[in-house]
Parts: structure tokens; C-alpha cells; sequence
């Protein structure tokens, strides 16, 4: 990916304005370019990192500093993912995802990966990144139990009512949340939601795809009661068992179907 001549292209655009702006301290590169696992799909996860107290300012010159990188399709801020920070740009021909994000360099203790340094003042990213250990958020099955059986009533509720289309948003979110999580947790992985599960845990891809449904009421129901075999199979010992929610959800559940 990084040697494809259009993303190259943009990170030595990039590069430079960053060389030209003495707000900026680094730039780096995180994501799949991060843990070696870039491909021709993957997108360009570029950190821009500021002098503390400079970031504010660049984060209003995203759009700007995003238009001179190359031929710009579109951009768009990152609040649906409650990141300000963020920019979300296309370019292309051929067609290019790059994510623009501006922190300071205070920040960096509360990363959770560390990015490949593309460019750097003076040593600022990497004596930075080295003052504190990249952490990525883990997983609590604890959390995920907590909440798993009224989330289950709910999406069932939603069938009783008729609202499949909202069920089959709240089976996503059970996979996004919960299962997918509790996969990777059992494998010792960082966690992603279900990304790359039919790479990396193929027979439980397999598993999870019932808990898809369709537009049915059998549908939604059948992948309901996948979801509760799931979870039931990959819930790991230990936790504190929300025994009389999962009775009542799941008898509300068996009652519908």
C-alpha cells in the first residue's frame, strides 16, 4: 500500500506541510500500517502530532491542509465516532481513505498503539512515545454481562413490535460490543469489534454469522437465540453471572419464538 504511487504520493505532501509548520511535532502512522498488516484495501491512519497547545488550531485547518494533498473528493469531520479531531478524506482517482488526526504531544501517554514515525522534529514523537507504553483498551467481560441480557430483551421487544430493522441494528451492536470482543479476548487479541475475524478466527466468524438474521421475524428471532448461545459459549469464567436478567430475557425471548 505505502508503495502505491498515489498514497505515496500523499504522505510526501503531507510530510512536507508538515516539515513547513512549526505547530507540528511528528507525524505518524497507525492502524494496519502500525501492526504490519497493511494490504491494497487498508486506509492511511495519519497522526499529526502538535506542540501542546497548538492542536485546537490545527484541527481547524484540517479541511485546508487536507485539500493540498493530492486531488480531494471529499472530507468530512469525525463527531459520529466522537473524535472532533478527525478528518475523514477520499481521494482519487484511484480511489484513497486517508484519516487526518491532530493530537498534541501531551496526549501521547493515552495512545493506544504506537504509530510508524513518517517524520519527526527533533525527536519529539519518539521521546514522547517513549515516557509512557502504548495500552489499548482491553476487554471487560464483567461490562459486557452487566449489559448483555437487557440488550437482548430489547432487540427482542423490537421483533415483538414489529420494528425488525431496528433488532437487526441491536444484533450488530451485540457483535460490535460483545461477541466479537469476547473472541478476541479468549485468542489474547486486541480487540475491534469483529474486524478480521474470518482471517483471524475463522470458525467463530462461521458462529457469529448467525446472529446476521434478515428481515424476517423468524429471521431476527433465530439469530436472537444464536446470540444468546454465542455469548453463553464465549462468556469466560469468573464473571459475576447477571443470573435473573438472563432468565427473564431469555424466557421473554423463547416466548415470542
Amino acid at each position: 500500500m505505502l508503495d502505491e504511487p498515489h498514497a505515496r504520493a500523499v504522505l510526501d505532501a503531507l510530510q512536507a506541510a508538515a516539515a513547513a509548520d512549526e505547530r507540528i511535532a511528528a507525524v505518524t502512522l497507525g492502524g494496519s500500517a502500525a501492526t504490519g498488516t497493511m494490504d491494497a484495501y487498508s486506509d492511511l491512519d495519519v497522526v499529526l502530532i502538535c506542540r501542546d497547545g497548538d492542536g485546537p488550531g490545527v484541527v481547524a485547518d484540517l479541511p485546508s491542509l487536507a485539500a493540498g494533498l493530492g486531488p480531494l473528493l471529499a472530507a468530512f469531520t469525525g463527531e459520529h465516532v466522537d473524535e472532533p479531531r478527525l478528518l475523514i478524506a477520499l481521494y482519487g482517482p484511484p480511489a484513497l481513505h486517508v484519516d487526518l488526526k491532530a493530537i498534541e504531544v501531551r496526549d501521547l501517554p493515552a495512545r493506544v498503539e504506537d504509530g510508524v514515525v513518517l517524520w519527526e522534529r527533533e525527536g519529539a514523537a519518539a521521546t514522547a512515545m517513549a515516557a509512557a507504553p502504548a495500552r489499548w483498551p482491553p476487554v471487560d467481560p464483567q461490562w459486557i454481562e452487566d449489559r448483555y441480557w437487557p440488550w437482548i430483551h430489547y432487540c427482542a421487544a423490537k421483533v415483538a413490535r414489529g420494528e425488525l430493522l431496528e433488532c437487526i441494528d441491536g444484533l450488530a451492536m451485540l457483535r460490535g460490543l460483545a461477541l466479537g470482543p469476547l473472541v478476541s479476548h479468549r485468542a489474547g487479541r486486541n480487540a475491534q469489534g469483529v474486524r478480521r475475524l474470518e482471517r483471524d478466527a475463522p470458525e467463530e466468524a462461521e458462529a457469529l454469522a448467525a446472529t446476521i438474521g434478515d428481515h424476517s421475524r423468524t429471521g431476527c428471532l433465530r439469530a436472537l437465540h444464536a446470540a444468546v448461545a454465542a455469548y453463553r459459549r464465549l462468556r469466560p469464567d469468573g464473571v459475576e453471572r447477571r443470573a435473573a436478567a438472563e432468565r427473564e430475557a431469555v424466557a421473554f425471548l423463547d416466548a415470542l419464538g
